[in-house]
């Protein structure tokens, strides 16, 4: 029976009532009226449940999809500004002993090298992504308690943030592991990460239980209950995020707005961000095979439903997906990307891009230096902030300042200060031009004076030399 303030998966996460959900959204799909009232409702930036989003999903009319995009896209701007948050993934191991029939790290793929970085071949990989201009790293391994316990996530996790190269450090690792249990969140929140992160794959149990046939990560209910232990342990910012080509696209988005109004209803803070990963080939794994698959069309659709039913969240796309789909997903409410990722174990570390331990394929394959000024001809304002984490600007705290509209105070100055040490560090001077010119522009549509001022005083103090300057 379903309840979103229950504790257990099967009550939140209720199949029957995605199914009535399901089924009463596509009653009312041609009833325009109501569509255009809940396109109202989510224009005053307060968000659609997950039933109220369904009915726009299974809206077919030309007008609504179109007011729907244009919404996700205001309503993006309002809380995120131009801005675009830049990280990139560390994968540290993909020894594993889950049987996931969709990722080559299986425990029965037998053609895929095992390899788990020691602490000095970290220390090589962050050096390594510190000279490209990582502020923010994700780092990911396999579930394995053998080779990649808790103990040695969290060596890593410090080796990481230790790492100096010239003007390069790390200052927010994420963390993509396994779930695990209250207490080692307790000790991961000790270790300072920025936010941990979970992907369901998809919220149909069924199918969850035969896509997962053996393994800890075959328990469907202390995997999908994974984020309430994490906040139970301390850590106040989750990320979500379903495999889109799982499951029926619409059962997993009303899965996906489910979890997030539990979080909200439970906790007090929904997801700080949701990812929207597809299926993608790799070692061993044909996205044909999985009948679910969607085109770049229903992608959009979907990017933009979850921005205007989750307007607080930071939405993530990575480089599974081509410059020319995440051109299309950035105005739809996307306010986070990977660049110049690697998605092997090592590969940074290696002038060619190694392909024999990828967990998927790339398809945005060009350098950190190349996204950046591709966002700045887009009109975007590259950012490699991290000041709300080391601000203690997080959980309730961070979402109370982002639904008031107050977080634009910090984060668009914070922007610009990041893109100038980029840019004075790292970029290529095509890049750097371009950098300056965006930032002078931007400079001066900073309402406050007073930010404003300070904002140009550090950034003079980044040119000459000093960095880490934040609001």
């Amino acid at each position: 029976m379903y309840d979103v303030r229950s504790l257990r998966a099967d009550e939140f996460m209720d199949h029957q009532e995605i199914l009535d959900t399901l089924a009463w959204a596509e009653a009312r799909r041609d009833d325009k009226v109501l569509a255009q009232a809940l396109l109202d409702k989510a224009a005053a930036r307060q968000g659609l449940t997950h039933r109220e989003a369904a009915v726009l999903l299974c809206s077919a009319a030309p007008e609504v999809r179109a007011r729907m995009f244009a919404l996700s896209a205001e309503i993006k701007t309002a809380f995120y500004g131009s801005r675009i948050v830049l990280f990139a993934p560390l994968y540290l191991s993909n020894y594993c002993v889950n049987g996931c029939v969709y990722c080559p790290y299986h425990r029965q793929n037998g053609h895929i090298p095992r390899k788990k970085l020691t602490q000095d071949e970290i220390a090589r990989e962050t050096a390594a992504l510190q000279d490209m201009g990582h502020k923010r790293l994700a780092i990911e391994a396999g579930e394995d308690p053998v080779h990649n316990p808790i103990e040695y996530i969290l060596e890593s996790i410090s080796t990481i943030y230790g790492v100096r190269r010239k003007n390069g450090v790390i200052r927010r690792v994420n963390v993509n592991i396994a779930a695990t249990t209250v207490e080692n969140y307790k000790r991961l929140r000790d270790a300072a990460i920025g936010t941990y992160i979970l992907f369901q794959e998809t919220y149909h149990r069924a199918a969850y239980e035969a896509l997962h046939p053996a393994g800890p990560k075959h328990d469907y209910a202390w995997h999908t209950e994974a984020m309430d232990r994490a906040m139970a342990g301390g850590i106040d910012d989750v990320g979500l995020g379903v495999l889109f080509g799982l499951e029926r696209y619409k059962y997993e988005l009303v899965g996906l707005l489910m979890h997030a109004e539990h979080l909200e209803a439970v906790h007090g803070v929904g997801p700080h961000t949701i990812s929207v990963p597809r299926i993608q080939p790799a070692d061993g794994i044909d996205p044909a095979a999985f009948a679910n698959g969607i085109g770049d069309e229903t992608f959009a659709v979907l990017c933009a439903l979850i921005r205007i039913a989750v307007p607080y969240t930071g939405m993530i796309v990575s480089t599974r997906e081509s410059p020319a789909v995440r051109a299309r997903l950035l105005p739809l409410g996307v306010s986070q990307i990977s660049g110049g990722s690697r998605t092997t174990v090592g590969g940074y570390g290696q002038d060619l891009r190694p392909a024999d331990t990828e967990q998927f394929d790339v398809s945005d394959r060009r350098s950190l230096d190349e996204v950046v000024r591709w966002l700045m001809e887009l009109g975007y304002i590259p950012s490699f902030c991290t000041a709300c984490y080391r601000e203690s600007r997080t959980g309730d705290r961070f979402m109370r300042l982002l639904k008031a509209g107050q977080i634009q105070n910090c984060c668009q100055p914070n922007a610009l200060l990041t893109l100038q040490e980029f840019l004075e560090d790292y970029a290529a001077p095509e890049t750097r031009q371009a950098g300056k010119a965006l930032i002078a522009r931007e400079l001066q549509r900073i309402p406050s004076e007073r930010v404003r001022r300070v904002c140009r005083e550090s950034l003079q103090k980044i040119a000459a030399g000093q960095r880490d300057f934040r609001f």
